[in-house]
């Protein structure tokens, strides 16, 4: 924890999972998940409190999750309702009760305010009598994670007065109906109970709650691509009303195009505004034409959007046209504090970590293209991207200055944003996980996706989550 300073970085490639790679993956997690089953059956206490993760911690506060279960009449646990208790205090004084909440709820989410800065914390969860504990995952369990030592170090912000706060959010897949398929059927998906709301709306809606609040207090929002699960014009339209409830495009929030927003063959989307090779794109009639590049300005901090979707494919590419406009902005201005955001990672390190591999991310030739305009424009600071639904900083493939970071999807486990606090000495970035009733409940159930291995990939370290950057921001109002 503490203080972080930027990454030196990575690169790209091109093709995605063989059904032998999914299998063979799909069997080391089911003898895991199996075990951890075991495990968890063998506590002592009638309720288990377990999945316990310390998600967020910034300079002043911490937020703990973890879910209670029981063994139903057939022995398989099953969410149970049980009151929450948080103790806490600095490591060289004793425990004391900081959170208490009666209401029962399988699914609890302890925020715990008015921490110092800087300060290392001990602490304990507790439901119903059993402490809460960690799962089986390496995320949690490596040493040193809180979960596992049962302690945390807030962060210390940047100096200077704090100028904004950006939330940085992906993957919402308005339209989706099974979460988690990597090839055709495979792994089995989860669903949403079908006496619920889809899960992409309550999910979309959560976020936009949070943000609004006075603990988040986010100015803008940035959505790094696939808002839809296809593109298709319902669901374009659908997922722009929602945002448009929220706030004003273009000045309020700002959306780039992922693959699965990308234009389409089929002739349910013949009425939609022609593309290339025959496609038609009915993304771009409610958001932004395909391989443009936005660009804003807040208060001297300029802000540029890539879409990096490729016509046809998971993968990532730039086109000529967007490549030549992005350099001419950058030449111009090399030095100006520039944050970039884009739906597909860009580096070699991205590819390489990724279950369907160097293709699944930006293409190799246009990532090297792309990092070498970040070494000649020093003002270049933070690329954000999505498409892996995991919470990544990624090293850029020579040494400068630019953090490259990967947030987990809005639309399943965890579940949420990230938070972009800017300082005039630095910035600080925090994950946070979506908290009405309805986003834990899913964020729960999608938690079984990948027979139960995605908080292995997905929730990211916490120094990935949470995490200090100092830079001089001292130009920007």
């Amino acid at each position: 924890m503490g203080r972080s300073a930027p990454h030196a970085h990575t690169r790209t490639d091109c093709c995605g999972p063989t059904r032998r790679t999914v299998l063979a993956a799909l069997g080391g997690a089911l003898a895991a998940s199996l075990a951890q089953a075991g495990t968890a059956g063998a506590q002592p206490h009638s309720v288990i409190a377990t999945d316990l993760e310390v998600v967020t911690i910034t300079d002043t506060t911490a937020i703990l999750t973890w879910t209670t279960v029981a063994p139903d009449a057939s022995g398989r646990l099953v969410p149970v309702d049980a009151d929450a208790e948080v103790r806490l205090g600095p490591v060289d004084s004793p425990l004391t009760t900081v959170y208490a909440d009666q209401h029962p709820t399988p699914f609890h989410y302890a925020q715990i305010d008015g921490l110092e800065p800087g300060r290392p914390y001990r602490f304990e969860a507790w439901s119903r009598g059993a402490r809460a504990v960690p799962a089986l995952n390496a995320t949690t369990l490596i040493p040193g994670a809180p979960e596992s030592t049962g302690r945390f170090t807030t962060l210390v912000p940047p100096p200077g007065r704090r100028l904004r706060t950006l939330a940085l959010a992906n993957d919402l897949h308005f339209g989706e109906e099974v979460s988690g398929l990597i090839v055709g059927d495979l792994p089995p998906g989860v669903r949403q109970d079908p006496a619920l709301p889809p899960y992409p709306e309550v999910m979309l809606d959560a976020l936009l709650d949070d943000l609004r609040r006075p603990d988040r207090a986010a100015d803008r929002l940035l959505l790094a691509g696939d808002l839809t699960a296809e593109a298709s014009s319902a669901d374009s339209r659908a997922v722009r009303a929602k945002l448009d409830r929220w706030g004003a495009l273009g000045s309020d929030y700002f959306v780039v195009r992922g693959n699965h927003d990308r234009p389409h063959t089929d002739s349910d989307y013949a009425g939609c505004a022609p593309a290339p090779r025959d496609h038609h794109d009915c993304w771009a009639e409610e958001f932004t034409p395909r391989q443009e590049l936005i660009e804003q300005d807040m208060g001297g901090l300029r802000v540029l959007g890539l879409d990096t979707s490729d016509l046809d494919g998971s993968g990532g590419r730039i086109e000529r046209p967007q490549f030549d406009v992005l350099r001419e902005r950058l030449r111009a201005e090399p030095d100006r504090p520039t944050l970039v955001f884009g739906h597909h990672p860009v580096t070699v390190e991205s590819g390489l970590t990724n279950p369907a591999g160097p293709g699944f991310v930006l293409d190799r030739t246009d990532s090297a293209e792309l990092q070498a305009l970040y070494e000649r424009s020093p003002g270049v600071f933070l690329q954000h991207s999505g498409h892996t639904h995991r919470n990544l900083r990624s090293r850029p493939d020579t040494a400068y200055g630019v953090e490259f970071l990967e947030v987990a999807a809005v639309k399943e486990y965890p579940g949420g944003y990230s938070l972009l606090r800017l300082y005039e000495g630095g910035y600080m970035v925090n994950f946070y996980k979506t908290r009405t009733d309805a986003a834990r409940r899913w964020s729960a159930t999608s938690r079984a996706e990948y027979f139960g291995l995605i908080p292995n990939y997905t929730l990211g370290s916490c120094a990935d989550r949470n995490h200090v950057v100092l830079r001089d921001f001292s130009g920007l109002s």
